[in-house]
Order: structure tokens, then C-alpha cells, then sequence
């Protein structure tokens, strides 16, 4: 899989600009505040609709103006046209300008592999930051899981907002309760059964990286959630259990919104136990896993980009990442200094820099 094309108007410095890619390297260099990253965040607005940059979406428009639009061309067995357009109040996608009324219909179509400097902080993270992990690489493998999830946080909400009713009227009906709570229980157990298969398909590729990478073995995702090992009444019992506690606290208390997963070396959790090397290391093995998941199970080479990592890691990791990087991963590299990108990682890649919101191509000599 590989972007062809990439154009923008009114994204975030960027009034109007158009841009070709190299179907295998692309490196983006320009100093901080410049706009680099601004062109790797539209291509990952153009997959996902949003930014991976946690911001507002209204943040990503212009200055002054109404809407931003991100097009691009995205080939893989066929060539396809994608668009996004987002306004403060609303969004839009088209594919071959056809438009698609629901987004979960449009996301799983681009495939990324995202590896920013903030990822290289998930072990020490939240929960919540190492979900949303999860949750975005299965929404590129199916498509059902992110509408299961979906389906699951509306019914989620609803049974909040019921538990604060229940504890300011006591009269009212624990019938209701019971069915939003069967509900989050049949689809707690699919987003579950998703989750529980990744993690599984991550440590069947993740341990043997890590020996690659630090030339030590046992390194394993240990999957943590309620669910797990129990059975449906076991799971009812649980939330029955829990009532009187969930009203008074008008949340829901149990449930795969609070799952979480651990990175452990040969039991050891690397978040209590592990030096920032380790953790760096074991980042890595993580992120390239995906992309061997991908290849396997999707028979599909995603996009990688690499956004500023050349300036928290030294050159031993990145090292690491280019062995795992092939000429068939189409890869695009941020970074303020081309003499911090190898020689091997510039070979036969388009290198472009940014000034201002100005994109223009250098040319690379050994």
C-alpha cells in the first residue's frame, strides 16, 4: 500500500499545497514549527479522519478559515481517491467522490503504522493511552470491531447516564439497568474476543523481535481485563455484584473499557522493572510487530511513518528499526537534521524540506 499524492488546503500552515511521494522513502526535514509533521499528520487524518496529535479537530483548519480538505490517491491492488473535509461542526469523507455517510464504513481502507516520539512514553502511560493503541490497529484489521466498539461505548453511555438516574430517583426501574447491562456484556465479550486474538498475534512476532533488537528473550504483552477466563454468567454475577457501587459512583465500575496490557520480560513488568533502554526496545519490537501482523494476516504492506524519533532515540535503535524496513514499506521519516538519518535510510528517497508552509525537494549526494 502506498499514497501517491497527497493534497491539502487549508491544513493547519498550509493554505494550498500539493505534494508526490516516492513510492518506497520519504524524508521530511525542516526545523521545529516549520510544518514537517503537519504533512505526516494529514496523511494520518486522510486514514483515520482525526490526528494523532490529540488535538481539537478544528485546530487542524487554517486560521480565518471555514474547513480544511485532505486528498490523496492511495494505491494499492487498484488506485483509489480519498477525501476528507472538516468543518468545526462536522466532517465528510468520499472515496472516488462518492460520498460515505457512516465513517466506520470509510476507516480500515488506509493502513498505517504510526511511530511517533510519544510512543516511546506508552509503558509508563495511562491504560486509556495503551487501549487506544489497541483499539486503532483493530480498527485497520476489521472493520466489525470498530463498529462492535462503537455500538459498546454508545451502550456504555447510556448505562452511566442510567446509574446517576437511578441514584437520584430510587423508584426507578432496575429492569432498564438489567438490559443496557446484558447489552455491554454480549458486546463487551466480542470487543474481548478481538482484543485477546491481537495480543495473542502480537506476542507470536513481538518476543522474537526483541531478541533480534537486544538479544534477550521472553518479552510478552500480558492482555488484563475483566473478562478474561470467565464466562458469561460468571461476568453477569460480576455486575450484579458491582450495582450498588456503580450507582452510588454513577459509572460503570467493570467492563473492557478498563482493560489494559502489560509489557513484561521474563515476568518482570518493564513499566516497574525495566530501564528506559528496555522500554525503548521493547516500543520497537511492538511497532514492528504491527507491521508483520499486517503483512501475514491482511496480506498488506501499510504505510510506515516515523515522526521525530531521530532526535529521543541514538543510533543503535534506529539502526534496529531500519533492519526491520524494506523496501516495499513505503516509509516516511520527519526529522530537523538530515546528517541524523543514515545513509542506508537515504538511499533512493525523496527528501523534502520545509520552511514556512513551503515544501521543496532537495537532492541527496552521498
Amino acid at each position: 500500500m502506498i499514497i501517491l499524492n497527497l493534497k491539502l488546503l487549508n491544513f493547519r500552515n498550509y493554505e494550498k499545497l500539493e505534494l508526490e511521494f516516492n513510492p518506497s522513502k520519504n524524508i521530511i526535514i525542516g526545523p521545529n514549527g516549520m510544518g514537517k509533521t503537519n504533512i505526516v499528520e494529514a496523511i494520518y487524518v486522510l486514514a483515520f479522519t482525526k490526528s494523532f496529535r490529540g488535538s481539537k479537530e478544528e485546530v487542524i483548519i487554517r486560521n480565518n478559515a471555514d474547513l480544511t480538505r485532505v486528498e490523496g490517491t492511495i494505491k494499492e491492488k487498484y488506485k483509489n481517491d480519498y477525501k476528507v473535509i472538516i468543518r468545526n461542526n462536522s466532517k465528510r469523507v468520499k472515496i472516488n467522490n462518492t460520498n460515505i455517510d457512516r465513517l466506520t464504513d470509510y476507516l480500515s481502507n488506509i493502513n498505517i503504522v504510526l511511530f511517533t516520539a510519544e510512543d516511546l512514553k506508552l509503558i509508563k502511560d495511562t491504560p486509556n493511552t495503551r487501549r487506544k493503541l489497541i483499539n486503532i490497529e483493530l480498527s485497520q484489521f476489521s472493520n466489525d470491531y470498530l463498529k462492535i466498539l462503537t455500538y459498546y461505548n454508545k451502550v456504555l453511555k447510556q448505562r452511566n447516564s442510567y446509574l446517576k438516574t437511578l441514584y437520584l430517583n430510587g423508584n426507578a426501574s432496575l429492569e432498564y439497568l438489567s438490559i443496557l447491562t446484558d447489552q455491554l456484556i454480549e458486546l463487551g465479550l466480542k470487543v474481548h474476543s478481538y482484543r485477546e486474538d491481537f495480543i495473542n498475534d502480537i506476542n507470536s512476532y513481538v518476543r522474537n523481535n526483541y531478541l533480534k533488537i537486544a538479544g534477550k528473550d521472553g518479552l510478552i504483552l500480558n492482555y488484563k481485563s475483566d473478562y478474561t477466563g470467565k464466562t458469561k454468567e460468571e461476568i453477569k454475577k460480576m455486575y450484579e455484584k458491582e450495582k450498588d457501587r456503580d450507582v452510588v459512583l454513577g459509572k460503570t465500575n467493570i467492563g473492557v473499557h478498563r482493560d489494559d496490557y502489560d509489557f513484561c520480560l521474563n515476568d518482570f513488568n518493564l513499566k516497574d522493572y525495566g530501564s528506559e533502554g528496555e522500554q525503548k526496545n521493547a516500543i520497537i519490537s511492538l511497532k514492528m510487530a504491527e507491521i508483520e501482523i499486517f503483512k501475514d494476516k491482511k496480506k498488506i504492506t501499510p504505510i510506515l511513518i516515523l515522526d521525530d524519533l531521530f532526535s529521543e532515540l541514538d543510533e543503535e535503535k534506529i539502526n534496529n528499526i531500519l533492519e526491520f524496513i524494506s523496501d516495499d514499506i513505503q516509509t516516511f521519516v520527519t526529522t530537523t537534521e538530515l546528517d541524523k538519518v543514515s545513509d542506508k535510510l537515504k538511499e533512493n528517497s525523496k527528501v523534502m524540506s520545509v520552511s514556512n508552509g513551503t515544501v521543496k525537494e532537495e537532492i541527496y549526494e552521498k
